[in-house]
């Protein structure tokens, strides 16, 4: 049965060497982005394929596969794969046209082959031709030659098309098949870690051509399709696009753009920490609960606290972008499942950085999940620390413990550059709910366990400001502290539609904000997408690329905040809210049922705001 193996593993070899070729002819057409790059880091990128290179790999033997647990299990002793040439040769062609359109498409839109370029060609061939007619046609088909001939003599001298077997009984060749069974499928899915395979596991530099090289062309192909229902129509068209415009563009135009500045200076250091499933409802002050953030109400009377604050879903992912890029929730989508366009959206770190910031991103978990770290990498954060850069330590099933995280970016920090904006993403808040030491509220059930690692956290966060103060940097810092999105515990809201379950803390804290609104509260409505130009308003950068963020210290402002699950959204201002079911067209919520007039106003705002959202990801 071993001979089994090896055929595989042959095949395999053959595919990756392909796949190589194909990068390194990738990187070499591109060598004018990357000729400052370092070599180690250029050479890196071969490393950081081999995911979706084997991925993709897995994806083709499947068919080889079948065919040869058919044979076997029928008791050949001498098992022929001829036709596996002309499968590998047709293969090749493909991808390797595949290939060279990608070279050239990648230099027109600065990302890789996908659905939107297939569609492009099929429903619109003239223009794809013409938009074609400036690509070097010698070079194509040089390179496209070259591929398919070094593909045809690999095939020839790597693949094995004969297999021969002495007698075996039916169980050693049932264990054999299953073993390759579990064995591809684990490829296929890019091992057995909590997340599937996605792009992210590619990315690693803050070079975006070498994260392009990195992803695998043809399983990124296949993925844009596959993913490609979303992106071409709008299932939210509710109203004209004339009224969905002009009701948008009444939420987020203000009378005058200004703002109330709380800090004593333009260019502090920032540190955003977004916690884990920290909902308002776990705070002393928002939710009436006690003991649970001692720490974070004591934070709140001296720093200027947001107390009516909604995150926009109900997933980290959704809050990330959210909170960063000032992008709302789609409904049952979210941006980052499609890199190409999530690249194309702005985040906080991009003009922080423009303007001289240090940036980085710390998180105790896998970056790669939900595609985090092709978002990071992406956006101009010069650093990203994650599960892989920590070595020992207690852990989770996630990853590290949080006080670990605020550790290891507190030593970081003491050698950066300032200013600096950093990012800190946290996770011990998360199911399965597990601490390093005591649980303060026991583990009698999930709320116990819930309402103990948020006090665990509160208690990281209370340490972590301690050392901090012993910094030079500490008074020159505004800390900004967030929840990715809200929660059903501790007080059990079952119902995802009720707004409650999207009520979370924002905090602004720090000895860089004026003596004079430290303790106070703002209590008008506003949504987590808010924060990036909340923020940039504070420094006096420019928040107009943040179309979907308002500055909730600006006075002339609209206060409210849009949010949305699977199947329903919500709108909520300083007057009323109302939840709406996608699929049942229904409400499900309203609290100023009584007033119909207000009723179908805030409805009009819920749907113009979905609608103009997914437009617009759609035309990404």
């Amino acid at each position: 049965m071993l001979k089994s193996f090896l055929f595989f593993a042959r095949f395999f070899v053959f595919w990756l060497l392909f796949f190589l070729v194909d990068r390194l002819t990738f990187i070499i057409i591109n060598s004018k982005k990357v000729a400052m790059v370092p070599f180690s880091e250029i050479m890196a990128t071969f490393y950081h394929a081999l995911k979706l290179d084997l991925s993709m790999t897995a994806y083709i033997v499947v068919i080889p596969l079948l065919s040869y647990i058919y044979w076997l299990l029928n008791g050949r002793k001498v098992i022929e794969l001829k036709w596996l040439t002309v499968y590998n040769k047709v293969l090749i062609v493909l991808f390797s046209i595949i290939s060279v359109v990608n070279f050239n498409i990648y230099r027109e839109w600065g990302s890789k082959i996908n659905a939107k370029a297939v569609g492009f060609a099929i429903s619109t061939p003239n223009e794809a031709l013409a938009s074609s007619a400036s690509s070097p046609i010698a070079l194509t088909l040089s390179l496209l030659v070259l591929l398919i001939a070094i593909g045809f003599v690999l095939q020839r001298y790597v693949v094995l098309r004969k297999l021969e077997f002495k007698a075996s009984p039916i169980w050693l060749r049932g264990i054999a098949v299953v073993a390759l069974i579990c064995l591809n499928f684990i490829l296929i899915r890019g091992g057995l870690k909590g997340s599937p395979i996605t792009q992210s596991m590619a990315y690693f530099s803050k070079e975006q051509v070498l994260n392009h090289a990195a992803v695998n062309t043809e399983w990124n192909l296949i993925s844009s399709i596959l993913s490609a229902g979303m992106t071409k129509s709008n299932p939210y068209v509710y109203l004209s696009k004339q009224e969905a415009d002009t009701n948008i563009k009444a939420l987020y135009t203000p009378a005058k753009d200004t703002t109330i500045n709380i800090l004593k200076t333009k260019r502090p250091n920032v540190v955003l920490v977004i916690i884990e499933s920290f909902t308002a409802d776990l705070t002393k002050t928002l939710g009436n609960e006690d003991g649970i953030t001692p720490n974070f109400d004591t934070l709140i009377h001296k720093g200027v606290l947001f107390s009516n604050i909604y995150s926009s879903g109900s997933r980290t992912d959704k809050g990330l972008v959210a909170t960063l890029a000032g992008f709302p929730t789609l409904a049952a989508g979210s941006i980052v499942k499609w890199p190409e366009k999530m690249q194309k959206i702005p985040a906080l770190s991009q003009p922080l950085f423009k303007n001289g910031y240090q940036t980085s991103f710390f998180y105790g978990g896998e970056s790669e999940f939900d595609n985090y770290k092709a978002f990071i990498l992406s956006h101009n954060y010069q650093k990203l620390i994650d599960k892989n850069d920590f070595k020992g330590g207690n852990v989770t099933k996630w990853g590290q413990f949080d006080e670990a995280v605020f550790g290891r970016q507190l030593e970081d920090l003491s050698k950066e550059k300032q200013p600096f904006f950093s990012t800190l993403l946290t996770l011990t808040n998360h199911e399965p709910y597990t601490l390093p030491g005591n649980y303060k509220f026991g583990q009698a059930d999930n709320v116990a366990k819930f309402k103990s690692t948020a006090h665990y956290t509160d208690s990281c966060i209370n340490a972590y400001l301690n050392n901090a103060k012993k910094q030079g940097w500490y008074k020159n810092t505004l800390f900004v502290f967030i929840a990715d999105h809200g929660h059903l515990l501790p007080k059990n809201r079952q119902d995802i539609y009720v707004p409650q379950r999207y009520h979370v803390p924002l905090l602004f804290y720090g000895d860089v904000i004026k003596d004079e609104y430290k303790g106070k509260k703002f209590e008008d409505v506003g949504s987590q997408a808010d924060v990036a130009a909340t923020i940039l308003g504070q420094l006096d950068i420019s928040a107009k690329e943040f179309v979907w963020s308002k500055n909730l210290l600006n006075p002339y402002a609209k206060h409210f905040a849009f949010f949305s699950w699977d199947n329903g959204m919500g709108f909520i201002d300083n007057q009323q809210c109302v939840t709406f079911d996608n699929v049942g067209k229904m409400i499900l919520y309203n609290s100023n049922a009584k007033d119909k007039e207000l009723t179908s106003k805030t409805l009009a705002s819920a749907k113009s705001y979905l609608q103009n959202v997914y437009q617009q990801f759609i035309e990404l």
